[in-house]
């Protein structure tokens, strides 16, 4: 909070893969004693971290972030050509700011360094008195005189009761909308029903919480005249309309602008008030390439300026360059510069709509009859027996990930309704900078994993033998419905019937995303890591582009999540165990018959079927779709053996 010369030290700290998921530009973030908001890029500040590590490098991750934020919504066709080059201003990826040693010298430069931000709400109540202020009328004072111990920062008020130093909360409540705006609830307004106090034009109030059974029960009244209010007027969708219009404040970036959004009253720590819109990849080098290859790619932003081999020494005289490369020869690493250099141009043609495809390359490379040498990020095995013969009918191929590294990169964030997987302009998207952003947050993780192949013609007949059944139906249904509901209860706008089914992922999906939950719920058992720990990639292609492959890896950062236990279950004996293990308790549900008999019907919009916390559910950082497109008895016989693909156990 370097903003204020009264803030400058610490107050708290998060992970890095907190600002990707809960935590970034934006968001609210709940300290023991306050609450924080964390502050637009603008206001990051590197030129404190010197040598250290300040960008990281994916280009294929890059050129996603460039491809989206480049995209406008509803922009005149004349200006869209030219407002997508001005905005592929995106050229770094970076992580937070930090430098090491804040807990040995807490009065240093490391102290001082990294993720800013502001306290938010700017309403503030003393736990004694309820009073309520805002932070600027100086009635309320601040203390974190404790350089070891940024936890115990806090506001404070001597207001006479109790002991000398009362604590101070954050106010209860905000106000947000659909367009990302956020703001502080207008106490003053709302006491004095749209007014101003007649006594004075800024009065102190006081919020008294009286708790109850029916909802909120907040009393707000005014200490210079007789105005009272409780916060239940405005609850609820009736309550609305005591709201005033948003004033389009964005508090990260310190901007208002104009909108016409209804207003949404939201308690402080509520989980809908910011959603990350992140994207993530997998480094993986090209398939077939070698490991020199993959790390010319990786580096090319830094190599593409060279022009002969006699550039070479100035080359490797520059970090990152002067040590990724020392395995190799200057003719070999020229070699390599020259073949990417004469490889395939881009594809000059019209984006696609939608996210950028970030999937096919790493299906390139797992369903590759020769996987790439291995390498210090990306080493795969495939096992010398192969498939182990109990498991023929299962799986065409299980390849054991060693080591594989995950970069994701934030590209903004919405409030009250989560972005769309595979619309990203469904929802509003708001920025995480005042102006174009030249660089991105982002984090990496090092892992392990286990990819595991579905056989083609398992998948192909299985698709044709249930395309006709009730339950598929009823799925696809849902899924129509379930596009309707979320498009028309947040733009109040009509839905178009050309897109109802626009990002339906096929029945194949349903097989593979269930399967992979019922792996992670068992592997998490033996391999070391709880389920938060693993993440998932389901590969499910379609009629042109059949595929059929899961992805089950670790995603923390804890020891860089290699400790070589997730691999070790992918051994024949292992597998073969885990595997009957897991087909044979997706059989029953602690839920059942609940569970087993779930098809969601009109007019429901869930999108899975048998499915529940105590059989397929895993956590939200665990599933790449927020637990749904699930139903076991797409994979093993529970009511219609038919539907079952697995009919069998090994």
């Amino acid at each position: 909070m370097a903003e204020f010369s009264r803030y400058r030290r610490r107050v708290g700290s998060v992970r890095p893969s907190h600002l990707m998921f809960t935590s970034g530009v934006g968001s609210l973030v709940d300290l023991p004693n306050f609450s924080v908001l964390v502050k637009g890029l603008e206001d990051w500040k590197y030129e404190k971290v010197g040598d250290s590590p300040a960008v990281i490098t994916e280009p294929r991750l890059l050129a996603a972030v460039q491809a989206v934020l480049s995209k406008t919504v509803e922009q005149p066709r004349l200006l869209a050509a030219v407002q997508a080059v001005l905005s592929k201003t995106v050229e770094e990826l970076k992580p937070a700011p930090w430098l090491p040693g804040a807990d040995q010298d807490p009065n240093g430069e490391a102290a001082r360094t990294g993720t800013p931000v502001v306290p938010f709400p700017s309403w503030m109540r003393c736990t004694a008195c309820n009073l309520l202020a805002r932070i600027d009328s100086q009635v309320f004072g601040f203390e974190n005189d404790k350089p070891n111990k940024p936890h115990e920062a806090r506001f404070f008020h001597e207001c006479g009761k109790g002991r000398r130093k009362n604590l101070v909360v954050g106010a209860r409540f905000v106000v947000a909308c659909t367009a990302g705006h956020l703001d502080d609830f207008p106490y003053l307004e709302f006491v004095h029903h749209g007014g101003t106090c007649p006594a004075v034009e800024k009065p102190n109030l006081l919020m008294e919480d009286h708790g109850g059974n029916l909802g909120a029960n907040v009393r707000i009244a005014c200490q210079r005249c007789p105005a009272t209010r409780n916060i239940r007027e405005v609850m609820g969708k009736r309550g609305q309309v005591h709201l005033p219009s948003c004033r389009g404040r964005h508090p990260h970036l310190g901007t208002f602008g104009s909108c016409a959004k209804q207003l949404h009253v939201l308690v402080v720590g509520a989980s809908n008030q910011w959603f990350a819109q992140t994207l993530s990849a997998l480094a993986v080098p090209q398939a077939g390439a070698g490991e020199l290859d993959g790390k010319v790619e990786q580096f090319w932003a830094n190599l593409q300026h060279v022009s002969g081999i006699a550039m070479m020494p100035l080359m490797r005289s520059m970090p990152p360059l002067s040590y990724e490369f020392e395995k190799w020869t200057d003719d070999e690493l020229w070699a390599a510069i020259e073949r990417h250099r004469a490889g395939p141009e881009p594809d000059g043609g019209k984006e696609p709509e939608g996210y950028p495809d970030l999937r096919t390359p790493e299906w390139q490379v797992f369903s590759s009859a020769t996987l790439p040498e291995p390498g210090d990020e990306f080493a795969a095995y495939r096992h010398p027996d192969g498939v182990p013969n109990l498991l023929k009918g299962f799986y065409s191929d299980v390849i054991q990930v060693e080591r594989v590294r995950e970069v994701r990169a934030m590209i903004g964030f919405t409030r009250l309704d989560a972005p769309d997987p595979d619309d990203p302009n469904l929802v509003t998207r708001a920025k995480l900078s005042r102006s174009n952003p030249t660089w991105v947050p982002a984090s990496e993780v090092r892992g392990e994993g286990v990819f595991l192949r579905l056989p083609e013609e398992l998948l192909a007949g299985w698709e044709k033998r249930v395309a006709g059944s009730r339950a598929i139906q009823s799925h696809y249904e849902a899924f129509g419905r379930f596009r309707e509901y979320r498009y028309s209860a947040r733009t109040g706008q009509p839905f178009n019937e050309e897109t109802r089914y626009q990002g339906w992922p096929g029945a194949r999906y349903y097989v593979l995303h269930t399967l992979s939950h019922l792996m992670i719920r068992t592997i998490a058992l033996e391999c070391g890591y709880n389920s938060a720990s693993l993440a998932e990639r389901i590969y499910a292609g379609n009629e042109d582009d059949p595929r059929g492959g899961i992805l089950i890896y670790t995603a923390v950062p804890d020891a860089e999540g290699t400790l070589g236990g997730l691999v070790s279950l992918a051994e024949p004996d292992d597998l073969v165990r885990l595997t009957r293990r897991a087909l044979t308790g997706a059989r029953h549900c602690s839920s059942d018959p609940l569970c087993a008999e779930r098809l969601p019907c009109d007019p429901e919009d869930f999108l899975h079927g048998a499915a529940c916390h105590a059989c397929l559910f895993v956590s939200e950082t665990t599933c790449e779709r927020g637990n749904r497109f699930l139903d076991r008895r797409f994979v093993v016989p529970i009511d219609a053996p038919d539907l079952a693909i697995f009919p069998d156990v090994p």
